[in-house]
């Protein structure tokens, strides 16, 4: 069932309006709730396949379902139909008003909404995908001040990886931060690359959907082996690898690939003089689970994250 989550006019005419799905049981449910959202920025799109094939799914079965699921495929559609990662002409990342006001501005007023919305789910999800620059391992991101309640969660995601922040990290502007100030637990994914569909990656993630639904007790479909992510808790578990002059870099490693120290994962190159300016090596050992896409690069650019942990190699 389509419904309207907030509603504004627009000039010539036109109105923003953002939507959700929504899929309940005949007899109303169990009371049990799941809202997945997505498109927070235009720019990326992994989230739509997600939203399709859980959508597909339920349409297909629609006697496993035993509570709610919302689906909010676009909370900036005027990002997406313009294909900018913010709200166009506001020049302004959706992901840093909220919780909003509701006598704020057109922007402030859409955030408020959508919070009111989601307020009583039993679980939030709210999925991400990289810039265009970068291409990153499903992972799940928590800020460690709710990491006792969410860890348990993530782990039944299937996602490669869950990384918590230090609480110095996020932004409490951001609507995961203000869905779990309000007790609504609320997983950040952050998989694929802007602008592009991983078809891996989006039933990778839906197959995880489903799988914490089993858990929550809105889906009774058969339950699957997911994937036992590695968890990072410590800041210094993750290096950072900057691009050390600027040129085009050339990756060798794919994301998701385990390197040894020293091991080259790319090089940046000069297409002028044809030579390698400097090959990148891996500075630990460790799994590489974010590598550029972008090849263009400035110095200081990132190039790559290592996870340096036992376990992951």
């Amino acid at each position: 069932m389509m419904m309207t989550v907030a509603s504004v006019s627009l000039p010539v005419d036109e109105t923003l309006e953002i939507r959700k799905n929504r899929f309940c049981p005949k007899d109303g449910g169990n009371g049990r709730r799941i809202s997945i959202v997505t498109g927070t920025h235009g720019d990326e799109l992994e989230g739509q396949l997600v939203c399709y094939e859980v959508a597909k799914t339920i349409r297909e079965n629609p006697e496993k379902l035993l509570g709610t699921v919302d689906l909010y495929p676009a909370l900036n559609p005027l990002g997406i139909d313009s294909v900018t990662r913010g709200i166009p002409g506001f020049d302004l990342d959706m992901n840093r008003i909220f919780p909003g006001n509701p006598d704020g501005s057109m922007t402030e007023y859409v955030a408020t909404r959508i919070v009111e919305d989601l307020v009583g789910a039993d679980l939030c999800l709210d999925i991400h995908a990289s810039n265009i620059f970068l291409t990153e391992l499903p992972q799940i991101r928590i800020n460690e001040l709710h990491k006792e309640k969410l860890v348990s969660l993530a782990m039944e995601a299937n996602v490669d990886f869950i990384w918590v922040h230090g609480a110095n990290t996020v932004l409490e502007s951001t609507l995961a931060h203000t869905m779990n100030s309000r007790g609504v637990p609320t997983l950040v994914v952050e998989m694929g690359v802007g602008m592009r569909l991983t078809k891996e990656y989006g039933d990778q993630l839906t197959k995880g959907i489903f799988n914490l639904m089993r858990k929550l007790h809105i889906w009774k479909g058969e339950e699957e082996p997911v994937k036992t992510p590695v968890v990072s808790e410590k800041p210094d578990e993750v290096c950072y690898l900057n691009a050390p002059v600027s040129g085009i870099f050339l990756k060798e490693k794919e994301h998701g690939s385990m390197v040894c120290a020293g091991e080259e994962i790319g090089a940046i190159i000069n297409p002028f003089t044809g030579e390698c300016m400097k090959a990148v090596t891996a500075p630990h050992d460790g799994l590489l689970f974010t590598i550029r896409e972008y090849p263009v690069v400035d110095e200081g650019s990132l190039l790559a994250r290592i996870l340096m942990k036992g376990d992951a190699v």
